[in-house]
């Protein structure tokens, strides 16, 4: 079986954020932090793909059009 690379990030979180995240994870929706914390990004990253790719085209042509090299 394959193993999936992964990275591992450090991050701050309000503590509001991080309880009701703790109390999903108690509840038994999600078997960890990571688990939920994976979850939600690859949620935004899937719902933001359009808008995440206009933003980096218009900064590639924007670098083109002012030659910062």
């Amino acid at each position: 079986m394959n193993k999936v690379q992964t990275a591992t990030i450090q991050t701050e979180v309000p503590l509001a954020l991080f309880s009701q995240v703790q109390d999903l994870v108690n509840q038994g929706w999600f078997r960890s932090i990571d688990d939920i914390m994976l979850e939600a990004l690859r949620r935004y990253l899937e719902s933001h793909r359009t808008d995440l790719m206009e933003a980096f085209v218009r900064q590639d042509v924007e670098w083109g059009l002012k030659g910062n090299e």
